[in-house]
């Protein structure tokens, strides 16, 4: 749709596992080189924690592709939302085993374990690849650690790759699962993308689908994506995508960050992560709330119109932060006080709230006792 327009002969961001768009950071090479070590070297069990969308699945596939040989055979499993039975009837398939060897696991260890046997002899690699693995049911995770078991002497049989989100690692924290964790012998983290690996995974796929990033997003929209996807790889794909679609239908080259922050919008991205601008809000909704039980005070006796109004006593809102809005001036109560801000001290282990005074506002020296030390110091409000 948008590939002419931009000077590419493909999309570069669509959301295949693509081997072609590999790109490897310092953390992706890394957890790549642990995947393949842990395959070739037979070292049990081999663990990949990520999050969602930080390109677990591409790695698999470029460990796979990686390990592959005239003798090696590495069964793939993404959807490990199976019983018992189906687990069984699915590695019989995947490693070549007979028909009978799904129905019945006696016969199912038996066979496995001389094929394993006879590809190892003729220098092949065997390996089985849970993806997904946060979602393997407990019954199904038992039955993994026991095919990991499969051994020589000297050397594992059945190396076993586990990916999953960060909850499989919350998961082999449990007692039960205590059994599991002790067996995993590597370990990998991926974490997402800083800025510059945004950059540079942005660059790769436009330069490998025939174009010239910097002719199709600005700096700033690449700083904008960023922030959006917060260095997710999927989340990357889909928001260069959405954003390319609208900068063709706005016919805008090179792609800006207004059109980049559209979509994030669209795609409820653009998140208030330090929470300064809903405590305003709620401030300035306070003010509208006091502001309208005053009008509909009735005037005082002896007197008429605003001037001899009641005043409402209750407490006066409190904006974290900054105290302001940015640019603006500090809010003020309907009353004509100045809204003060408050910012988070930590005072002998207990969180407190000191009292700050409005910028601009002079404030007296406090007074000296006989000794010659503050008689007074600011207030303090304790939290509990």
């Amino acid at each position: 749709m948008y590939e002419g327009f931009y000077g590419l002969q493909e999309r570069p961001f669509d959301l295949t596992a693509n081997p072609r768009f590999l790109f490897l950071s310092s953390g992706h090479r890394e957890a790549l080189s642990t995947l393949q070590y842990g395959i070739e070297a037979n070292k049990g069990i081999t663990l990949l924690v990520g999050e969602a969308g930080t390109g677990k699945t591409t790695l698999i596939r470029a460990a796979i592709e990686r390990a592959r040989g005239g003798n090696s055979l590495l069964v793939y499993l993404s959807n490990p939302t199976l019983t018992r039975a189906e687990f069984y009837d699915f590695l019989a398939s995947g490693f070549g085993l007979s028909r009978e060897a799904g129905q019945s696991k006696p016969l199912f260890l038996r066979e496995l374990e001389r094929s394993l046997l006879v590809r190892r002899e003729r220098g092949g690699i065997s390996a089985l690849i849970v993806d997904e693995a946060q979602s393997v049911p407990y019954d199904l995770l038992e039955e993994i650690r026991l095919l990991a078991n499969l051994e020589t002497a000297t050397v594992k049989l059945l190396p076993v790759v586990l990916t999953g989100q960060p909850e499989l690692a919350d998961r082999l924290n449990e007692t039960s699962l205590r059994q599991l964790k002790q067996r995993v012998a590597l370990r990998a983290n991926l974490p997402p993308f800083d800025l510059r690996e945004t950059a540079a995974y942005i660059a790769k796929r436009i330069r490998i689908a025939g174009g010239d990033s910097a002719a199709v997003f600005t700096r700033e929209a690449v700083e904008a994506i960023q922030r959006g996807s917060s260095g997710i790889a999927r989340t990357i794909s889909v928001v260069c995508d959405n954003a390319l679609i609208s900068g063709f239908a706005l016919q805008r080259t090179p792609v800006d960050a207004d059109v980049v922050l559209e979509v994030c919008r669209d795609f409820d991205l653009l998140h208030e992560n330090d929470g300064h601008n809903r405590a305003v809000r709620a401030a300035q909704t306070v003010q509208a709330q006091v502001a309208q039980a005053q009008m509909a005070i009735p005037p005082a006796a002896g007197g008429s119109g605003s001037a001899s109004r009641a005043q409402v006593p209750g407490p006066v809102p409190v904006v974290p932060g900054p105290g302001r809005l940015a640019g603006g001036p500090r809010p003020v109560s309907p009353g004509g006080v100045e809204l003060r801000s408050v910012h988070p001290v930590r005072t002998d282990d207990r969180l407190k709230i000191l009292d700050r005074p409005a910028e601009g506002r002079r404030m007296d020296p406090p007074a000296e006792d006989q000794e010659g030390q503050p008689a007074a110091r600011r207030r303090r409000f304790l939290f509990f």
